[in-house]
């Protein structure tokens, strides 16, 4: 059964974001490791590394930034985070450095918002 038209114009929309989000953190000197990273435990949007930090990034577009905020549960923060932990025990540089768990917001106004340690992961 193909997907609906509603779900693919979401599916749209948030690789539009992504792309948004990848190079607005090109930008602001971050390096892509991973795009739409999977692992057994979760999924991560973008992986970016900037110096020796190694940032876990969930993308979210809505109407405004505290939506953005809101729409990371604490479910998907604990599943991004598996993900996250399944990244670095694979990538010898991510280990041995720091990981933080961002996201950027890009609300309507199409200007993202970047939230460095936007959670824990926990």
């Amino acid at each position: 059964m193909p997907p609906r038209p509603t779900r693919q114009k979401a599916e749209r929309h948030g690789h539009r974001a992504e792309m948004i989000a990848l190079w607005f953190l090109r930008c602001k000197g971050y390096r892509l490791l991973a795009r739409r990273y999977k692992s057994p435990g979760g999924e991560v949007d973008l992986v970016m590394r900037r110096g020796q930090t190694t940032a876990f990034i969930e993308v979210k577009a809505r109407p405004t930034v505290a939506e953005a905020l809101d729409a990371v549960t604490p479910y998907q923060a604990r599943r991004i985070a598996a993900a996250a932990g399944f990244y670095m025990s694979r990538d010898d540089k991510a280990a041995k450095g720091f990981c933080r768990f961002d996201i950027v917001a890009i609300p309507s106004s199409f200007w993202p918002t970047h939230i460095k340690n936007a959670f824990d992961g926990t």
